[in-house]
């Protein structure tokens, strides 16, 4: 935190590993705090003494609502806020509220679920949001990297459906946890190797098990860049993913929620099949995303 300001309400982005806090007027960001005290390291009677001491700075008689998403919203979070099913806007009036012993009201925006196929999202609606509050009108799929990627169908301000895929999961216990930890070097990268692997696992999805073996071998028999093999394994992975949302992304508008590494892995392997894609940066998303229901909350009072 740089210093201390007034601001006219706060807008919290609470995941799994971290919370992020924004002293706002209106849709202007006046100062930024953060913690890596996320939901996963705190109990529910923890989450108020940790927010207390981060925002304490900005706390003032005359602060409006503190707006959170993220998993401080789920079942093992500070207080659960009830998934909405789809299709639906990505966030609605109804939200969960919390008053602090300050007085000052916390209010966490709702996740989406959905049946058929079962999903979740937390988070990822208020994104949603924000996207389509900087894009008007816009149809389309979204792509939103992560250690859970998830695919999202929008169409007339909605979320229509949306898929979740474990790839980022799945890359981090191979390179950390498998065989492939001995083969797999953290911070290297093979652009060729990359989308060759994704065209082959485009191409062979059923030969993969035994694709990522070879990795292993290669590097044993030294017939492999040992450098390659990260991007390899990455594009073995997210070629597979993007083969099972073909029905997603074919002849759609798409957008890819991300700027970093993974979010430019995603836009390669998809523009090597040719499909454009555009890249958004996601803060700008999530708080775009959390403007819009702080606009929603303020129409309502």
């Amino acid at each position: 935190m740089t210093g201390t300001c007034t601001p006219e309400w706060i807008a919290l982005d609470w995941g799994t590993s971290n919370l992020r806090a924004f002293a706002m007027q209106g849709a202007t960001v006046l100062e930024r705090a953060e913690s890596n005290a996320g939901m996963r390291k705190l109990e529910p009677a923890q989450f108020e003494p940790v927010l207390q001491d981060l925002i304490d700075p900005w706390l003032h008689e005359g602060l409006g609502a503190l707006i959170a998403c993220g998993m401080v919203g789920a079942r093992q979070g500070w207080a659960e806020a009830p998934y909405r099913a789809v299709p639906c806007a990505p966030v609605a009036e109804g939200l969960t509220q919390i008053t602090m012993q300050s007085g000052h009201r916390v209010h966490i925006v709702s996740g989406l679920s959905q049946t058929a196929p079962p999903d979740v999202m937390r988070g990822e609606e208020t994104q949603i949001a924000g996207f389509l509050s900087l894009n008007p009108k816009w149809d389309g799929v979204l792509c939103m990297p992560g250690t859970h990627t998830k695919w999202v169908h929008l169409s007339a301000g909605e979320v229509v459906s949306f898929q979740t895929f474990m790839t980022g999961e799945i890359f981090a216990l191979l390179s950390e946890s498998s065989v492939l930890r001995h083969s797999v070097v953290p911070d290297t990268w093979d652009g060729s190797a990359f989308q060759d692997a994704v065209a082959d696992s485009l191409s062979h999805p059923e030969r993969m098990a035994a694709k990522l073996f070879a990795l292993r071998a290669g590097d044993l028999l030294k017939l492999n860049d040992q450098g390659s093999a990260r991007a390899a394994l990455s594009g073995y992975l997210i070629g597979m993913e993007i083969a099972a949302t073909r029905p997603y992304w074919l002849g759609q508008n798409l957008a890819i929620l991300g700027m970093g590494a993974q979010a430019q892995a995603y836009q390669g392997a998809l523009s090597a099949q040719g499909v454009p894609a555009t890249m958004v940066d996601t803060e700008r998303a999530t708080l775009a995303g959390l403007t819009a229901v702080h606009r929603q909350l303020k129409a309502c009072i």
